[in-house]
């Protein structure tokens, strides 16, 4: 599960880089935050799976100039935390171990991920991919052992740039500290964070900071309100916080506090929180990539109505037409060249030697197996029929593009087709050529399943045999006259049609059209299976792997299925991919 959040927030990352439509923007940067939340969670459970004594961690978070910073150095009886009065001075996650040491944290390299921990002092202004991680030297009396966290502000205008730094840990928080001014507690930024964070269920305490006495009872209230209207748990414990004139610093009023706090941390539930954090954005997250996945769904439609179209047009102008339909007439070619005649069978074999290239090659198929499909019918217009069914693919993409809200996805798809028509064209007429060389030995076959059923009907077969010195007589004389005679010409000759007319009036004309109409079924599933579905179909469905990573989610529903099935497993079902 982890793989797949990180790689759905990558893909929206990507997508909003290249953004064109605006009106997405702001939801797609909120679902970002989310996944990153979510991403960060899900390695805090991997983490405290390892390391179950895990040292506590506590997070100061809120707006900008609340006083974090000062309430850190507070907590910790020192000043390790930069203070400033500029907003956004603090741009990085800074911990500051009180009771534990640095190698009791080693795990956190591993969950902040690409950020890269840094000394506090070496922090970058001009990198926020980072954090720092030191030791306090001196002894709180507020703390519970464990790691104390700065953070950044979620409110400025820089925010935006380290916001991640924020959410990664406020994540990794199990006890979370919100500070907020009298000035600052009711922007909408704090409180849309503290709904965001609800599902995790930390701990809270809410620190009104920079207070005057007597303001606390109606802020509070105040404060009351604004949460209830966020989240569904309990109003946590509120601590005023004084400002100091003498110090500059706030004053912690309760020394046990925290360590109540820190006992309310129950780890043992953050299986069911994982899911409950994913359940409650998942429908959101996907809806793109749904999107995408409907389109995918209408594509492959598409493809199969103008497969079956082509397919459609093939039975229509090939296999049932009367004038164009050529195999089987090959076949009673054939069966001619399988006949044996008595005395002219020698006679016959040095005549055809004179027959031009055409003709030798179609009296010996059944023995060399040569290529014939230069001359063929067939393959011109299974050509015609691939280039038609492009024409019509691009003008459904048209369509789609025009009608449909996925239009750029569309326009993609139509930009593909129109760079890989040519490869289609090309792969489709070479698979024409294998397949049309590969069905001669079918041809043979009915040639074969013909003679054998006319040895069961000798008057037939004798008759046959006398039209087949006609025949050989008309072709080469017809050769010889003209100096040559293509494969066409042969199947119209009146010779082939006096056997064709022998044969359909001869008691096994019925058996006849039977082996004919198989050989039709037989050459509809060949034609079906090695140009309209190994070729077009397969070159069509591969262009949507080709779609940009970089514009498009090309999430597949095959590893969204994956990632749910993980989603609605129990407990420990939250795992790797």
């Amino acid at each position: 599960m982890l793989e797949f959040i990180q790689l759905l927030k990558q893909r929206y990352q990507s997508v909003l880089s290249q953004q064109r439509d605006e009106s997405n923007n702001s939801i797609y940067q909120q679902r970002i935050d989310d996944l990153i939340l979510a991403e960060a969670f899900l390695r805090k459970g991997q983490m405290l799976t390892s390391t179950p004594d895990y040292p506590l961690q506590i997070a100061v978070v809120g707006p900008t100039q609340a006083g974090k910073s000062s309430l850190v150095n507070a907590l910790l009886n020192s000043s390790v935390a930069s203070v400033s009065p500029l907003a956004g001075y603090t741009m990085h996650p800074q911990g500051f171990c009180d009771g534990v040491n640095l190698a009791a944290c080693s795990g956190l390299q591993w969950y902040f991920g690409r950020f890269q921990q840094m000394q506090q002092s070496q922090l970058p202004k001009d990198r926020h991919d980072c954090y720092s991680l030191a030791e306090n030297t001196t002894d709180s009396a507020f703390l519970p052992k464990g790691v104390l966290w700065d953070t950044p502000d979620f409110d400025s205008i820089d925010s935006a740039s380290y916001r991640e730094g924020v959410i990664r840990t406020v994540a990794l928080a199990d006890l979370v500290i919100l500070v907020v001014s009298k000035e600052k507690y009711a922007d909408q930024s704090v409180w849309d964070i503290m709904a965001d964070i609800e599902v995790m269920q930390q701990p809270t305490i809410i620190c009104l900071n920079k207070l005057s006495e007597g303001s606390e009872s109606l802020l509070i209230n105040s404060l009351k309100d604004k949460w209830q209207q966020v989240r569904k748990d309990g109003f946590p414990e509120v601590v005023p916080l004084y400002y100091q004139k003498q110090s500059g610093k706030p004053q912690w009023p309760d020394k046990q506090q925290l360590q109540r706090s820190a006992g309310q941390v129950n780890r043992k539930i953050q299986p069911r929180l994982e899911q409950e954090l994913l359940q409650k954005h998942w429908q959101a997250w996907l809806d793109p990539v749904l999107a995408e996945h409907s389109s995918l769904k209408d594509w492959y439609g598409l493809v199969d109505q103008v497969i079956q179209q082509g397919l459609d047009s093939y039975q229509r102008d090939y296999l049932n037409h009367p004038h164009h339909y050529e195999t089987f007439q090959l076949a009673l070619a054939e069966l001619l060249n399988v006949l044996e005649i008595p005395g002219l069978a020698g006679i016959l074999a040095n005549t055809r030697r004179l027959l031009t290239w055409p003709v030798r090659k179609m009296m010996s198929i059944g023995k060399k197996r040569l290529h014939i499909a230069d001359s063929s019918q067939e393959i011109t217009l299974l050509n015609q029929i691939a280039e038609h069914v492009l024409i019509q693919m691009a003008d459904k993409l048209l369509n789609q593009a025009e009608q449909n809200r996925q239009s750029q996805w569309w326009k993609e798809f139509s930009s593909l087709l129109r760079t890989q028509r040519s490869e289609i064209l090309s792969d489709f007429s070479t698979a024409a050529q294998r397949y049309h060389l590969a069905f001669q030995e079918e041809v043979e076959n009915t040639a074969n399943q013909l003679y054998h059923k006319l040895q069961e009907q000798p008057v037939i077969l004798n008759s046959l045999r006398a039209t087949r010195v006609t025949a050989d007589a008309a072709v080469i004389a017809l050769a010889l006259h003209t100096g040559g005679i293509g494969m066409h010409d042969l199947i119209i000759a009146p010779a082939m049609l006096t056997v064709t007319s022998l044969l359909a009036e001869s008691a096994v004309g019925s058996y006849m059209g039977r082996v004919e109409k198989e050989l039709k079924q037989r050459q509809l599933a060949a034609v079906k299976q090695a140009l309209f579905t190994d070729s077009m179909k397969k070159k069509l469905l591969e262009l949507s792997g080709q779609l940009s990573s970089v514009t498009y989610f090309n999430i597949s529903p095959e590893q969204l299925q994956q990632a749910e099935s993980q989603l609605t497993e129990k407990r420990h079902g939250l795992r790797l991919l």
